[in-house]
């Protein structure tokens, strides 16, 4: 079984790599196309994957930051992305994996509950963003913010560590853990 870590690879020099992981191929792809339309002093890469693990035979860069998509209108959606993140060093939870909601907007029709993905990324730790990608302007806007974590994540934002990124968003979070 191979797992992802954050370190198996050498950094590109000025480069930023992201992999979004999820089973929406076309929501992924047109959230790949906004963030490429940002703004970036870096080299921005964007890769996508139905799951983990990434095939070993394939030649890619150092990923920066993975980012799991889970649609709340399938249940297949959180179970890939539950047996996804098996395949994940535990060290990339240190400020190196978000969590990205879909579908939230239309909430009475929805399989999966809203905690139950909260719950997820609270157990790792790690950030969660709520968007309907299939809204452009939202699409964009969460593609902005996903640019500048990934900027911060792969160290090209002076002063500003991924573990700097992780107590920022966590002291902006509302309910505690208890809460939930």
């Amino acid at each position: 079984m191979s797992v992802l870590r954050p370190l198996d690879k050498q950094p590109g020099l000025n480069t930023a790599t992201i992999l979004l992981v999820g089973t929406e191929d076309a929501l992924l792809q047109q959230l790949a196309d906004s963030m490429l339309k940002e703004d970036c002093a870096s080299e921005l890469k964007v890769h996508l994957a139905r799951s983990l693990p990434l095939p070993s035979n394939v030649n890619r860069p150092r990923i920066d930051l993975i980012v799991f998509v889970v649609n709340l209108h399938s249940k297949y959606s959180l179970r890939n992305v539950e047996e996804s993140l098996h395949h994940v060093d535990t060290t990339f939870f240190l400020g190196k994996v978000g969590f990205l909601i879909t579908g939230a907007g239309r909430e009475g029709h929805c399989s999966i509950h809203r905690n139950t993905v909260v719950r997820l990324a609270r157990t790792y730790r790690s950030p969660l963003l709520f968007c309907d990608l299939e809204v452009e302007g939202f699409r964009a806007a969460v593609a902005q913010r996903l640019v500048r974590m990934l900027q911060i994540c792969a160290g090209h934002v002076p002063g500003v560590s991924a573990l700097n990124l992780l107590s920022l968003l966590r002291s902006s979070e509302n309910p505690a853990l208890e809460d939930v």
